[in-house]
């Protein structure tokens, strides 16, 4: 390096014409030289300090111009690239071209210098001092690589993709990409995007993507990668990078992200997009109508409304679209409306418009198989037949599913004798249709016959005979397992799935034993039981007249890491209901939230039916909890039944005083107002108000406002029994109404009602209250209600009493009743509930 600053220190720039003056040639003859020292491998090489200085002579002297680009090549070579610039940059600003000069480099030592810079790992720095000071010299960098340093730098790029340094390995191909190197022969595309999604890092795909012309492309790979991975903001990310680099539109990219929102789930994303699409003024090609059509199958007024907007935009729907609207009626239960859009596919197709295919009648059939509707679905298969369209393992499991669906399991047998003739290899769909069949139809050794001869033997498949009507098929198959294969020359593999011995399980009825060797046997094909094939056994142990057994079960999960799932739960408390245990099926319950897992409406129903009769307090609490636990969840439950059990344990207050239960029984069928009434009753029986002596009836009519004033009474009866004591009045809120008005007639017969329930039916002292508008340490005044006294009389006269008194403060008033404390005692002393 010393060497080479004494060269390039004396350098001055002469012209093409300069030549050496007297004195220096007199000085070079003069010049004594010493020997050169043999060179030490183990140092760097260094270079004699006589030489002279470059500036010194023409540049038309082939022998100095020779001399320091063999100066160069060696500091090269030893990985001096510092040193190699600042020669070069000299010898080009003295005015030799750099083609020249490079033409007298050594490109085997610069090879040999770069595969040693990479080898100990300095690659970002030799890089970034190569791409930035030889391009200065009118050079591209690619020149100083040859074959061998073009293989050590894909090899380093991919020493940076196994180690997954994604950041590293990106900024290297935005460098070598900037330089015009050939980025896609150093590592796979597909390999570094892959990379990318692992890491969840988009930033890093959409940077490594802009360095290619088909950079769309790549987009779309990004996006539907991450919709892979259910990363729904990384794709959109990636969307609009690829939107922001793009000149026109990319309608390619445009499909595969509504696709991706239907991948995620969150199909109302892809809303939006089409939205900006035509708010661009940009017409949507069929594909991504097609794809918007699809995601959105569930919200079938949205696919008919895309449907429709086609023929605006001047976009002929083809057969995928007419498809994908079969599939929304379907997902939609709209048979007549299927049936509509496939006569008109037909008609379409008469006219030369379309072609059905396969997937055409494979949803129909679908439609028909939901509704039950096998005789439609049969009379379809003959158009499929004439139109020379051959069915495959997704129609023929269709139409199975159809007759199966209905419970004609011999037409179903039919279809599938009617599949192996025609060549068609079944799936394990379609057997689990046909053993799911004869479940459902209580045919349970027929479904174990079939099972163990497909187990044992694989199924066979007939190559010649075909059974003609369901008549011939049941007479051979009574001997099915013995003679109906005996001409059958081929075998079609039978491989059960978890599905299909859960399916086996239900045929084991209330067997556990035979149940749980099936679930055993399942080790044997390498399946594992599902959280169905536990839910199965539970039920099937309960079944069998064992709640502790069905309970080991599920703490077995719990002992081996599953976690049950809802359905477990819920199959745990149906038992737990069934064996009329409540206590233990709340419990259940209550665990349930305590592992997070969410009740579903079947759970919902079965623990608030798990009681037949309300006996206490905190019972009725339960319930109500839960109640407003199931509408906050935003499911709608059944009313009546909650509301009945409750009116009952409410009018049990009366039950001491001898009086008729279903007097004044409910007949609400409005499930509002029973929502409104059990809202009511859980308020007023909630712990945060169990020192609360109000009770407000606004907005309740005559029957409800009874049943929350006894519900009010059985918690005080109960609280009391307990041990608390009454420490206030219990007042009661009728309605109100502007200060100084007169009181209007009892229209809703609240107050007759209430009264009458507490003094005649229960034997209390009941007042009218007046107004608070006094002080906070004041008390109210009221007069008390007598039997023989006209309660609008004693409501006016209260009235005027408040209107003479001017509050300013509360602009209306409130009608109540007040029943005392001491009144209170002694009817809990009549009832036992209280001692004297």
């Amino acid at each position: 390096m010393r060497d080479a600053l004494s060269i390039l220190a004396s350098v001055t720039p002469l012209p093409p014409s300069a030549t050496p003056s007297a004195d220096y040639r007199r000085r070079r003859h003069s010049t004594t030289t010493t020997p050169r020292p043999k060179p030490n491998p183990k140092h760097k090489p260094q270079f004699s300090t006589t030489y002279p200085p470059l500036s010194s002579f023409r540049w038309d002297n082939h022998q100095s111009l020779t001399y320091h680009s063999e100066l160069a090549s060696k500091l090269a070579k030893d990985g001096r690239f510092v040193d190699f610039l600042m020669i070069a940059e000299s010898v080009v600003a003295s005015g030799v071209k750099m083609a020249e000069f490079l033409a007298l480099l050594d490109s085997e030592n610069i090879a040999s210098g770069i595969v040693t810079v990479l080898r100990e790992g300095n690659l970002s720095g030799v890089l970034e001092m190569l791409f930035s000071g030889v391009p200065k010299l009118g050079v591209e960098p690619a020149m100083l690589f040859n074959e061998v340093t073009m293989e050590s730098l894909k090899g380093e790029c991919r020493r940076l993709l196994r180690c997954g340094e994604i950041e590293p390995l990106v900024s290297l191909m935005d460098t070598l990409a900037g330089f015009q190197f050939p980025i896609k022969e150093f590592v796979e595309p597909s390999h570094v995007i892959k990379l990318c999604i692992s890491k969840r890092d988009p930033t890093a795909a959409i940077r490594y993507a802009q360095n290619f012309p088909h950079a769309e492309v790549l987009f779309c790979s990004i996006i539907l990668e991450f919709g892979k991975k259910r990363d729904l903001a990384s794709a959109l990310k990636a969307f609009d990078a690829s939107t922001q680099n793009m000149s026109s539109p990319n309608m390619h990219a445009y499909r595969t992200i509504i696709d991706v929102c239907g991948l995620c789930g969150d199909y109302l994303k892809s809303r939006p997009i089409y939205e900006e699409l035509c708010a661009g003024n940009i017409t949507p090609n069929i594909y991504v109508l097609n794809s918007l059509m699809n995601v959105n199958s569930r919200d079938l007024n949205y696919v008919l409304g895309i449907y429709k907007e086609m023929e605006k935009l001047g976009v002929t729907a083809d057969i995928t679209s007419h498809n994908i609207l079969l599939k929304s009626c379907c997902l939609a239960s709209k048979v007549k409306l299927a049936q509509d859009i496939y006569e008109e596919i037909r008609d379409l197709e008469s006219k030369g418009a379309l072609k059905l295919d396969v997937f055409t009648y494979s949803t129909i059939f679908k439609v028909f198989a939901d509704a039950k509707k096998w005789e439609k679905a049969l009379e379809i298969k003959e158009d499929m037949v004439s139109s020379g369209i051959t069915p495959n393992k997704v129609t023929w499991s269709s139409l199975i599913s159809a007759c199966a669906s209905a419970g004609h399991v011999e037409q179903a047998l039919v279809l599938f004798d009617e599949m192996l003739q025609a060549g068609c290899q079944p799936n394990s769909q379609c057997f689990n249709i046909l053993l799911h069949a004869c479940v459902e139809a209580c045919q349970y050794d027929r479904a174990f016959r079939l099972f163990e001869s497909w187990k044992d033997r694989g199924f066979q498949k007939s190559l010649t005979d075909k059974l003609n009507s369901a008549h011939k098929f049941v007479a051979v198959n009574q001997g099915y397992s013995s003679r109906v294969y005996d001409h059958l020359t081929a075998k079609v593999p039978f491989t059960p799935t978890t599905a299909t011995y859960n399916i086996m399980m239900k045929a084991c009825g209330t067997d556990y034993l035979r149940a749980k060797a099936l679930m055993d046997e399942m080790k044997t094909f390498g399946l594992s039981p599902n959280h169905i094939s536990w839910s199965i056994l539970i039920d099937i142990c309960g079944s069998s007249g064992s709640l502790r057994g069905a309970l080991q079960i599920l703490s077995f999960m719990h002992e081996s890491g599953i976690q049950p799932d809802v359905i477990a739960y819920t199959t745990a408390i149906k038992i737990c209901v069934q064996h009329k245990n409540p206590k233990l099926a709340f419990m259940l319950f209550g665990e349930m939230k305590k592992y997070q897992i969410k009740p579903n409406m079947v759970t919902y129903d079965t623990i608030l039916k798990a009681r037949s009769v309300y006996g206490s307090l905190q019972e009725v609490q339960q319930c109500l909890e839960v109640y407003q636990h199931m509408r906050k969840a935003g499911y709608k439950p059944n009313d009546y039944y909650l509301k009945q059990l409750i009116e009952e344990w409410c009018e049990g207050v009366i039950q001491n005083e001898h009086q008729n239960k279903g007097q004044f029984a409910s007949n609400i069928t409005d499930f509002g107002r029973q929502s409104l009434l059990l809202e009511k009753v859980a308020e007023h029986l909630h712990d945060n108000n169990a020192e609360s002596l109000s009770i407000d009836l606004r907005g309740l009519t005559k029957v409800e406002a009874r049943i929350v004033v006894l519900a009010v009474l059985r918690r005080i009866k109960e609280k009391c029994t307990k041990g608390n004591s009454i420490k206030d009045d219990l007042s009661i809120i009728l309605g109100h109404q502007p200060l100084g008005a007169r009181f209007t007639k009892d229209e809703t017969g609240i107050r007759e009602a209430v009264s009458r329930l507490l003094q005649h039916d229960l034997g209390l002292q009941v007042f009218a209250a007046g107004s608070r508008t006094m002080n906070d340490t004041d008390r109210d005044k009221g007069s008390p209600i007598h039997t023989s006294l006209n309660l609008e009389d004693v409501d006016e006269r209260s009235s005027l009493a408040r209107a003479s008194e001017s509050p300013t403060r509360r602009p209306i008033v409130l009608q109540r009743l007040n029943v005392t404390r001491k009144s209170l005692r002694q009817w809990l002393r009549r009832t036992g509930s209280l001692t004297p």
